[in-house]
């Protein structure tokens, strides 16, 4: 099982994901902010991290992203950036601090998928 770590300040958007990608055998974690999410690699480093704009652009965010850079030299996990804004300077930015992909919210489920089957972390379907 590979787990996920969901940052988003979102109540609903953490529920929504939580739920999908727990039904497709994900071991799922949850935080509100790059401090937050630091703490919970430290504990257990994910495989892969959703990373939302908000945790990003907030106290934390791209500090997050080079902390988790400099943590995580021997298993780096992929860290998905997700935006509501598909400026490119934000998202290149993000790529840059070392961001692996991004998605544009709102995104649907195959997408999700489809990033998630390209890094090699696709979960089972339900």
């Amino acid at each position: 099982m590979k787990l996920c770590l969901i940052v988003d300040n979102s109540h609903e958007m953490r529920d929504a994901t939580y739920g999908y990608l727990r039904d497709r055998d994900y071991i799922v974690k949850e935080a509100v902010s790059g401090e937050e999410a630091m703490k919970v690699c430290e504990e257990t480093m994910p495989d892969v991290i959703l990373l939302d704009e908000s945790a990003y652009e907030r106290r934390g965010g791209a500090s997050f992203l080079k902390r988790l850079i400099r943590r995580s030299s021997r298993r780096r996990p992929v860290v998905i950036f997700c935006s509501g804004d598909p400026d490119a300077s934000q998202i290149g930015a993000a790529i840059l601090e070392g961001a692996s992909e991004c998605l544009v919210k709102p995104f649907d489920n195959e997408l999700l998928d489809f990033k998630l089957s390209q890094a090699g972390l696709r979960g089972n379907a339900a």
